[in-house]
Order: C-alpha cells, then sequence, then structure tokens
C-alpha cells in the first residue's frame, strides 16, 4: 500500500476471500458466518492489518447496513441478508442524500408506493458512494406522504441490477468516484423492505451511528501516515538541521501524536460500548469529528512541511513520499461529510451530550 493511500473499498476479490474466511464479520454471530468474536477483536484486527500496510476495511455492508438489520430486521430477514454480506456477496451502497435533501435528509422526496407484494420507487439520489459496483442500495424513501416528514419514511435494499435503475458517475475533487442514481418505476418485493413500515428515519440514525463508528476507525492508516511524516522531518534539513530539530515542526507533531492516540481510544471504547449492547450515539459523533479532522489536520501539516515539493503528484519525478500527500490533502475533505457534516455532529454532542436544547 502506498504511504498515504486511505482505501475506502477493499478490492472485490480481497473483500470476498477475508469473507470466505470469516474476517469480514469477526464480531458476528457464528450461526450467520461470523466468528462470534467481541467487536474489540474486529477493531485489534482492523489495526494490525493497517500495521502491516493491509488495505482499511469499510464494509458499508458490514460495517452499517448489517449490524441495523440485526436490530430492526425480522428474524427471516437476517438469515436472508447477513450471512450474504460476510461472505462478502452482499455490499451495499448508502441511498439517503437528494439535490434538495442533504443535511436536511428528512427532507427527501424518493417516493415506495406499495402496488400489491411488491414496492414501486421513484426518485432520485446523489453522492452515493459505492454505487457503481455495490450488489445493493440501502435506501430511505418515502411511503407516508401524509404523516409528518420524519414518521413518513422506510428503509428499503434494492438490488442495483433492478431494471428502472440508472446510475451516473459524478467525479470528486480527489479525482475519486461517487455518482447520481435514479430509480424509474424501480419494483422490489415488499420483503426487502426492512424494519418498521414508517419508522425508516430511526433506523437510519442508528445506521449513520455506526457509520460514524467506521470512520473513526482508521487509526493504523494515519499512524503510518505520521510516522512517514517524521521519518521525513528526521531526514530532511534546512539551513544545516533536520526539519525535526524545529520547535514548531515538534510542536505540531506533538499534537498531531496527541489527537492520534485520542481516536484510537475512542475506537476501543466505542467497540466497547457496541459488545455491552449499547448504541453510540452523540460517542460516535464526537469519534467521528476527531478522525476525520484529523486526517485533514495531517493532510495540510505535511504539505506545509514538504513545501512546494508537497504539491506534487505521483507523476512528477520531483514529488517526495512518491506524491501521495497531495492526493491526501484533496481527499481528507468530503470525509468531514460522510455519515453527517461534522457541524452537524456537533450538534448532536450538544444535544444528546451536553443535554442542551434544540
Amino acid at each position: 500500500m502506498d504511504t498515504f493511500q486511505v482505501v475506502s473499498r477493499e478490492p472485490q476479490a480481497l473483500q470476498w476471500a477475508r469473507g470466505v474466511k470469516g474476517l469480514l464479520g469477526i464480531p458476528w454471530e457464528e450461526k450467520h458466518g461470523g466468528l462470534g468474536r467481541p467487536l474489540m477483536d474486529q477493531y485489534i484486527f482492523s489495526e494490525e492489518i493497517g500495521r502491516i500496510g493491509g488495505l482499511y476495511t469499510n464494509s458499508t455492508a458490514v460495517n452499517m447496513v448489517g449490524p441495523t438489520i440485526t436490530r430492526v430486521g425480522t428474524d427471516e430477514q437476517q438469515d436472508e441478508w447477513i450471512p450474504k454480506m460476510l461472505s462478502g456477496e452482499v455490499e451495499c451502497a448508502l441511498g439517503y442524500t437528494e439535490p434538495g435533501a442533504g443535511t436536511d435528509l428528512a427532507g427527501l422526496e424518493t417516493r415506495a408506493v406499495e402496488d400489491g407484494d411488491e414496492f414501486v420507487i421513484n426518485g432520485q439520489k446523489m453522492f452515493t458512494s459505492a454505487a457503481h459496483f455495490s450488489s445493493h442500495i440501502w435506501l430511505l424513501a418515502r411511503t407516508d406522504p401524509d404523516a409528518p416528514k420524519h414518521r413518513g419514511l422506510s428503509v428499503f435494499l434494492v438490488p442495483m441490477d433492478s431494471p428502472g435503475i440508472t446510475v451516473r458517475p459524478l467525479w470528486r475533487m480527489d479525482d475519486g468516484r461517487t455518482n447520481e442514481v435514479f430509480f424509474d418505476n424501480v419494483r422490489i418485493p415488499r420483503a426487502n423492505q426492512i424494519g418498521e413500515p414508517n419508522r425508516g428515519w430511526y433506523h437510519v440514525a442508528m445506521a449513520l451511528d455506526f457509520e460514524r463508528v467506521s470512520l473513526g476507525g482508521r487509526y493504523a492508516g494515519l499512524l503510518k501516515r505520521l510516522n512517514a511524516l517524521v521519518k521525513y522531518a528526521n531526514e530532511t534539513t534546512a539551513n544545516g538541521a533536520p526539519l525535526s530539530q524545529d520547535p514548531y515542526v515538534r510542536g505540531q507533531f506533538a499534537d498531531l501524536g496527541i489527537k492520534l492516540e485520542v481516536v484510537r481510544m475512542f475506537s476501543y471504547r466505542t467497540a466497547w460500548m457496541i459488545d455491552q449492547g449499547q448504541v453510540p450515539n452523540y460517542e460516535s459523533s464526537a469519534q467521528k469529528i476527531i478522525a476525520t479532522d484529523l486526517i485533514q489536520e495531517i493532510a495540510d501539516f505535511g504539505v506545509e512541511l514538504l513545501g512546494m515539493h508537497g504539491q506534487l503528484t505521483k507523476d512528477s519525478p520531483h514529488n517526495r513520499l512518491d506524491g501521495e500527500l497531495e492526493q491526501a490533502y484533496r481527499s481528507g475533505i468530503f470525509l468531514r461529510f460522510g455519515g453527517g457534516a461534522n457541524e452537524v455532529q456537533r450538534d448532536i454532542i450538544a444535544r444528546r451530550g451536553l443535554g442542551m436544547p434544540r
């Protein structure tokens, strides 16, 4: 793995291989194909994989959708979907954001209308990462247009190969891809509606908590990134002395190192809570803020440390650290929006963690 590469999705062959060995579902019940271990073991495994250069695993199906299904889905739905997610057969994109519904997600307009034993879906989603290779989309749609906007929503698992689905790419500033997804009279079985009808807002809120936890679980990758910069500072001189002897540089490294350890402790804290049967709520928001802000802070400082060389791409013969830092500088920004913008997370912490009014 390149020094500064942040991988949000594994190559599908590798993810499948991990699924076959049960390593996608270390904390999941054995009857569903997992190993029946605590979630803490999953965090430790991911951390150790990262230390030896393995790819960071962020399976939406395993880390976000699956945990929600085990809490709100029927026994039949759990038996149907969880083994397929743990084997790597099913991967999910998240169908939340719409052109007119971003932070105000409950204002979405995508409709799912009952028609016999099926639902018919019409609407549009955007910024739907992974839609171009996922097998399914975890879709939030309006099922009761007459209900208050938070109470008329339901959640569905929609196969991406369903007739009537169109996926169109949107390219990010870091050259990564996200998507627009269009639904034109898409029919799915009634059984693909997950959880209670018209309670989708609350089911998605739970899934978002798990998403924020997964966004925070990037300790090993951040440690490798910071260590690479420390090595560069020790080996690079300015005015006859190593950069690491500069008081400002040392202070910056110290601050980043402290924050990195906080990310690790929050990861363990949220893992422990889930192992105890609790749902980390404002804790997951705090973890997500700290981790994604730190990703950007390390990239910002790295570009500053490397000077003009930090702005050179991997294609330049004059780059430093393989030119990956320039890409990391651009890619870190969008992580602050995944799972809910960090500004929204701060409001969640104020209300749910500190008891402040809306």
